[in-house]
This record gives structure tokens, sequence and C-alpha cells, in this order.
């Protein structure tokens, strides 16, 4: 009893008072060109883990302008794709969404990105941006095919492991 006065008093309050936030990882890519599509991956993966309640995955796939409910019915954004940085394949990247170039110009990376920057960008001019974080991996083939490169497959589990800790960080603001 004096412990639940205790956590009264200073004002710490218990896991059922705070509703989860709503923290949505949305892998995106294309399955049909090789490393092209290792957010996808990534996300289905996710989707056999057992995630703290509030985590949603969605596996995005392409779909671009299509995703704009996701994204605008987030508290938290976390993009998995493969992003072109220019350095070795399997390189992981993880940037804030303020610190991505706003020109999809800037931004080389697959042609699909250049869509989910855009309805990200978008979703802040309606005033419904999530705090989004993007985790990239360095692709290594983007040719026709549905299997990932070993460099990427072997990358998968620290990319999950990135994702899990950015689940578990505290919001910014």
């Amino acid at each position: 009893m004096k412990e639940a006065s205790l956590n009264t008093a200073s004002g710490i309050r218990g896991d059922s008072d705070v509703p989860p936030k709503h923290i949505v990882v949305l892998g995106v890519g294309n399955l049909l060109l090789s490393d092209e599509g290792v957010g996808v991956h990534v996300a289905n993966r996710l989707m056999e883990m057992d995630l703290p309640d509030g985590v949603e995955v969605i596996e995005g796939g392409t779909d671009g302008f299509q995703l704009m409910n996701v994204v605008t019915e987030a508290d938290r954004l976390i993009v998995v794709d493969a992003l072109k940085g220019g350095n070795p394949p399997g390189s992981i990247y993880r940037l804030d969404i303020n610190d991505a170039p706003r020109s999809a110009d800037l931004f080389k990376t697959s042609v699909h990105q250049i869509g989910i920057l855009e309805v990200i960008h978008l979703a802040e001019l309606v005033g419904q941006t999530p705090e989004t974080t993007v985790i990239g991996v360095e692709p290594k083939c983007l040719e026709v095919g549905m299997e990932l490169s070993p460099e990427i497959q072997t990358k998968i589990p620290r990319v999950i492991e990135l994702i899990l800790r950015e689940i578990k960080r505290p919001a910014s603001g």
C-alpha cells in the first residue's frame, strides 16, 4: 500500500494509465529487384516476432502515396528500405527524417523511395507527420530476382536489432 501511495505522490503512473504510442514499422521496397526488397524482407521477419503493444508492422512494398493513412495515423514511424548512400554493400544507415533532404532529387535511393519521402513530407504539410526514422541498407544487387544477396541477408538480424532499439527509444518530443 505504501508503494502505491508513493508512486501516486511522485507522479509515476502505471502502464494501464498511459495508452501505448502507435509505432509503425514500415518496410518498403520492390521484392522483384533483389536487395531493393530488403525493407519488405525485414517487415516479414518482424511480423513473426512478439512485439510490444502499440507496435504495428506493415509491408508497404512500392505503394507510395497509398501509404498516406499509414503515415498520418502513426505517432512514430520507422521506415526500413534499401538506401544508396555510396558506401559498401550492407552498410546500415539511420537517419531522422528531419535530416533527409527535402528534394527527392537529392535523396538518391530507389524509385519507390521518392514516393515514400513525398508521402512523409506531404503529411508534414497537412500537419500530421509522425516522428520518423529511416533505417536503410546499402544494396549490392538490384537485378531482377526475389532473393537478397548474401551480404544483405546477413545484415537482417542487425537491422532488426536496430529497429527494436528504436521502438524502445523514448519519443523526442
